[in-house]
């Protein structure tokens, strides 16, 4: 799941993240999204992405959404609402999975931590009080839900992350991928997973929102870290192949168009029991007639979302939906849906750009691999 930005816009009055002061005295380029002001960069974005690469980077994520729902059937209640398996995740791990509607199209993907008699979900900014809304309407008094307003998240990527969190929090050195704990950094109560939004390994960490300075500082004193910003968790996410909610996924795609078929189990694939179940159960027989690709475009000019993209003899085929410039592969990527007969990598398109016909080709995701630690 990602809380990058696809549309910045003033919303007033913008809220404010707890590491507010701490970006400015950074001097972060500030910029709106979701309604909160938030870091685009420090350093500048290819630097940041670089980093992240080689060592590890600090993300104020804080403007994601965080609550609990809690109750002896948390579990079945929310999975009745999501594509994964909860019922059967064990206490003390955290899955990925997709909120949908009737349509078989995704309110919002989302991660969700077992606890037991509660379940911990993570949820994209710009969504979080419309799925909080969703799921309340729809677990009714089964159970209750608890929006964590007082809680703050940083993210800490990097194949660096685990030395560093290891100096700090010795029991997260034995943490797996996707994985959850509650341990202390440092003299800081926090929520840890063992997870991230870059292909990286990492962390993501809640705390208390009064105490996120303080984990900030600590983080950041130690020789590997630097502060990362929204503009680098994008290219990050990009040459990840991991979508952004309200570009690559959205209430009109379903999970098997954009490539996220995995997220549903084999018990919930023969039982259903999930919103558009049998349109995304049909999709996975027959195969939908669109497919989220990943397409690389001739040159240095990197294509943006929403530039359309034909086949070779002119026809249109599909449409971008994110693009930019990927610093590890070190030229443009994007990704986009295109029809599913000319989905293959490989695959000559064309990019239509004011005008001009950009060549290129589709290609195989992720554009870097993953180095999650499973």
């Amino acid at each position: 799941m990602s809380d990058i930005p696809g549309h910045l816009s003033e919303t007033p009055p913008l809220k404010k993240s707890p590491l507010d002061a701490a970006h400015r005295r950074l001097g972060a380029r500030m910029v709106p999204f979701a309604g909160y002001e938030m870091p685009l960069q420090y350093r500048g974005i290819i630097a940041e992405h670089e980093h992240t690469r080689a060592a590890a980077s600090v993300f104020d994520v804080s403007h994601m959404g965080q609550a609990v729902v809690r109750g002896a059937d948390a579990s079945e209640a929310l999975e009745a609402l999501v594509v994964g398996d909860l019922a059967g995740l064990p206490v003390g791990r955290q899955r990925y999975t997709l909120l949908t509607n009737d349509a078989g199209g995704i309110i919002d993907d989302m991660m969700v931590a077992q606890g037991g008699t509660f379940v911990y979900l993570v949820v994209n900014a710009a969504r979080r009080d419309e799925d909080f809304a969703h799921i309340q309407a729809h677990i009714g008094d089964r159970c209750t839900i608890e929006v964590r307003e007082e809680q703050a998240l940083l993210a800490l990527q990097g194949p660096r992350a685990v030395t560093v969190l290891g100096r700090l929090a010795p029991a997260s050195r034995h943490m797996l991928f996707m994985s959850t704990a509650q341990l202390r950094i440092g003299d800081v109560p926090c929520g840890i997973a063992r997870s991230g939004y870059t292909g990286e390994d990492g962390f993501e960490i809640s705390c208390q929102a009064d105490r996120a300075e303080r984990l900030f500082d600590l983080l950041l004193q130690e020789p590997e870290v630097r502060p990362g910003g929204l503009g680098a968790r994008d290219s990050l996410r990009l040459e990840a192949g991991l979508c952004l909610y309200g570009n690559d996924i959205d209430e009109t795609t379903t999970p098997v168009e954009a490539g996220l078929t995995w997220t549903i189990n084999k018990r919930r694939r023969e039982e259903g029991g999930f919103p558009g179940d049998a349109i995304i159960l049909r999709q996975i027989a027959e195969r939908p007639t669109r497919r989220r690709v990943g397409l690389v475009p001739e040159g240095k000019a990197p294509v943006r979302a929403h530039t359309p993209v034909t086949d070779a003899y002119g026809d249109e085929i599909g449409e971008v939906t994110s693009g930019g410039y990927g610093p590890t592969v070190g030229g443009p990527v994007a990704m986009g849906y295109v029809a599913t007969a000319s989905a293959e990598p490989g695959t000559p398109v064309m990019f239509h750009v004011r005008g001009k016909a950009i060549p290129g080709h589709v290609a195989a995701l992720p554009f870097v691999p993953h180095r999650y630690v499973r």
